[in-house]
């Protein structure tokens, strides 16, 4: 039995296929009330239309016929993602310490913290690529590299790792570069937290509230004696103690996610020179050092 526009009747309603073409109208009429259209409307919001998935599957574009690659282009494309939304929460942060409003800001913080968590498991993923099966389509990478990743370099930039150096890269995409030059020209996470700081009463040089926020961050004595004083009283200046800890999490993740990229290069292409002219693993070690808030490691040894 069919019921002409409303499609088959299905067997299992037996004796009550005949009110089929009433049921399906009234969830029609249902859906029509509650949504503002039927459900076959083709302008209706729908988890791929939401999502935009057609756009975002049809993203990854294989250069070689090697299985491995979709893997390699996955795991990068997923990077860049969560790079976007570090940097959204990152903003939000921003703005919320330079109204003090620092509380609120831990939630920001923290979510970043549990990216980049994310982000350096993402690794033991990549690395059950081996390097035979790198080697077989690592030439067509060309001179790419994440070593060019604009939103990488914004994130470092928003942190305190400014470095006008990185700016050249995106010559082809001045949307991308205007988006650095931004994140370069204005204090970083730890110059609003400085600044909070001495909104709270703690004396501070204008060497340090009025410097070049372009220019790279220098350990200041000052800044680790302020925070000292946080640390060791923790009741009376719980917020900004709390603050900084979040911002510790922060550099901690970071720090581990450097870590585990070495780890992974070494393991695919040992100590060959990377794609995009760095001297791979080798540049990789240079930075595992870095910190984005120094004094709240120092100060570590003061307490």
């Amino acid at each position: 039995m069919r019921t002409g526009t409303q499609g088959a009747v299905p067997a299992r309603y037996g004796l009550f296929a005949r009110f089929w073409p009433s049921v399906t109208q009234v969830v029609a009429d249902e859906t029509k009330s509650r949504y503002g259209h039927a459900m076959t409307d083709k302008t209706e919001m729908t988890y791929a239309r939401y999502l935009a998935l057609d756009t975002l599957l049809s993203a990854q574009l294989p250069q070689s016929g090697e299985d491995d690659e979709m893997l390699f282009i996955i795991i990068h494309q997923t990077k860049e993602l969560w790079l976007k939304q570090m940097i959204k929460e990152l903003r939000l942060a921003v703005r919320q310490i330079q109204s003090d409003a620092l509380v609120p800001a831990y939630k920001a913080l923290a979510r970043v913290s549990r990216i980049q968590a994310v982000m350096t498991l993402s690794w033991d993923i990549l690395s059950t690529m081996t390097p035979s099966d790198y080697s077989r389509f690592r030439g067509v990478l060309g001179p790419s590299s994440g070593f060019q990743s604009d939103q990488f370099r914004t994130v470092e930039y928003m942190m305190g790792h400014k470095d006008k150096s990185f700016l050249k890269y995106q010559d082809d995409r001045p949307e991308a570069q205007a988006a650095m030059q931004a994140a370069l020209d204005s204090p970083s996470i730890w110059d609003e937290t400085i600044l909070a700081l001495a909104r709270k009463g703690f004396d501070l040089s204008d060497a340090i509230l009025k410097r070049d926020w372009s220019e790279p961050y220098a350990p200041h004595a000052e800044v680790e004696a302020a925070f000292l004083t946080v640390y060791r009283d923790t009741e009376k200046y719980w917020e900004l103690y709390q603050l900084a800890e979040k911002l510790v999490d922060l550099d901690d993740a970071m720090a581990a996610w450097r870590h585990k990229h070495v780890l992974t290069v070494e393991r695919i292409i040992g100590g060959k020179m990377g794609t995009g002219g760095t001297a791979g693993a080798a540049y990789l070690h240079s930075t595992l050092g870095k910190r984005a808030f120094p004094e709240l490691w120092s100060l570590r040894t003061q307490l």
